[in-house]
């Protein structure tokens, strides 16, 4: 079963989590490069800069908790490869979703911002503990507004449907219709969560 569960769910989770990120990434870069007039990076970069990322040496600054600062971006990782894995899943097939499924992908996008908090503090070094205060500053003042954003398809979702739903897959079906984004609130509750996705991804 466990094997099972890798083979079909977990590997296919990361791989389209790592995909989707590159692809991100090089959008974001070549509309930045378009805005400014310039021709911007080809469709390969994130995967050169990945190979270059790789073949660098890791440094461990002296005075810091090794443990701590190496495991932060493992665990960072290993949070937001869930979240693609579920997400992935839930709108490949809308009834393989689980009751709560909703609340997990919330406290699991969290988990990359607490990862780059700890592993700033870890580092000992000042600099560092100064970016990690001002990531939990972001965290404090824009996942209030995520989560209330969120919710307003959940409400609509109820209302069509007569009764609450925190499915990922039941929401997917809700909006089969006609997407909640239509409506006066969706749109705004659309725009704040652009707003707060920007913050988390560290965009300008």
């Amino acid at each position: 079963m466990n094997h099972w569960v890798f083979q079909y769910i977990v590997f296919p989770g990361f791989i389209f989590t790592a995909v989707a990120g590159m692809l991100a990434s090089w959008i974001d870069r070549k509309v930045t490069a378009r805005v400014q007039w310039r021709q911007g990076p080809p469709i390969l970069q994130p995967v050169y800069d990945f190979v270059k990322l790789m073949g660098k040496e890791t440094i461990v600054p002296e005075g810091s908790h090794r443990a701590v600062f190496l495991l932060a971006p493992v665990v960072g990782l290993a949070g937001i490869t869930v979240v693609g894995t579920m997400l992935g899943v839930a709108m490949l097939d809308h009834g393989s979703a689980f009751v709560g499924d909703l609340i997990v992908v919330i406290y699991m996008m969290t988990i990359p911002s607490l990862a780059v908090i700890i592993g700033g503090f870890a580092s000992a070094n000042p600099l560092a503990s100064v970016g990690a205060s001002r990531e939990m500053k972001l965290v404090l003042a824009y996942e209030l507004p995520f989560v209330l954003a969120i919710l307003v398809p959940v409400i609509k979702a109820g209302a069509a449907r007569g009764e609450m739903t925190i499915v990922l897959g039941e929401l997917l079906a809700a909006q089969a219709g006609r997407p909640f984004i239509f409506h006066l609130s969706g749109l705004l509750a659309f725009l704040v969560a652009v707003l707060c996705m920007q913050a988390k991804l560290a965009l300008v």
